[in-house]
């Protein structure tokens, strides 16, 4: 992977259901390492909540940062200064066409949940929703956390397993915690011996979170 200043830039971004400025909800779909922002894209065929945009953007090589979420930040730049410039830009386009913060909702799986929840940690506001399916925040154990700006109770949902192998408990845990004391409301959950994949219970829980949104 060529280590340009902005990796990212100029992928494509890929979209589904009415136009954002249409909908009640816009949510933005972020991709796991060696997938596609087609295949994230498919979770909006397992929600039934309506008039939701749903935008999914491409990484460079299918991959947003080239090491372990855990490994030293320095060391994924500056794919990963890129990536979070890339939901940033997104994020900055629609609340310019008049679509404010809380009708944005962040998704993401595997790297694309940690992704998920470094960008709404280093962007704390009030978000229509965060979820991250098998994530936790970016940074190697010990990263300090001077995070500013808190979530004025935007639900946040963090479901993952007990013995994933890419996503230690800890740092779920941790996670959870720094966003609790950002003041989002936060349900963890961590399901016993799952695999590395989405479930029916994450999928439900984020589905709730969506239809409450679009009901607001």
């Amino acid at each position: 992977m060529a280590a340009t200043a902005d990796p990212h830039a100029g992928q494509p971004v890929l979209r589904s259901g009415p136009r954002p400025e249409d909908a009640r909800l816009v949510a933005i779909l972020l991709h796991g390492r060696g997938a596609s922002a087609e295949d994230i894209l498919g979770l909006a065929n397992q929600f039934s909540a309506r008039d939701i945009a749903y935008v999914a953007p491409q990484a460079a090589g299918s991959t947003w940062y080239p090491y372990s979420f855990l490994a030293p930040i320095a060391q994924n730049e500056p794919w990963l200064g890129s990536a979070l410039r890339i939901v940033a830009g997104l994020v900055e386009d629609f609340t310019a066409r008049g679509i404010p913060a809380d009708r944005l909702a962040v998704m993401g799986f595997s790297q694309g949940a940690c992704l998920t929840l470094e960008f709404a940690a280093r962007h704390a506001r009030r978000y229509a929703a965060v979820v991250a399916f098998t994530g936790g925040l970016i940074g190697p154990p010990g990263t300090t956390r001077n995070y500013t700006g808190e979530f004025s109770g935007t639900p946040v949902f963090i479901g993952s397993s007990d013995i994933d192998p890419h996503v230690p408990l800890e740092r779920v845990q941790e996670s959870t915690t720094i966003f609790r004391r950002m003041n989002a409301i936060v349900d963890e959950r961590i399901y016993p011996g799952m695999r590395h994949t989405i479930n029916a219970d994450e999928l439900q829980a984020a589905e709730a979170l969506l239809a409450a949104a679009v009901s607001r």
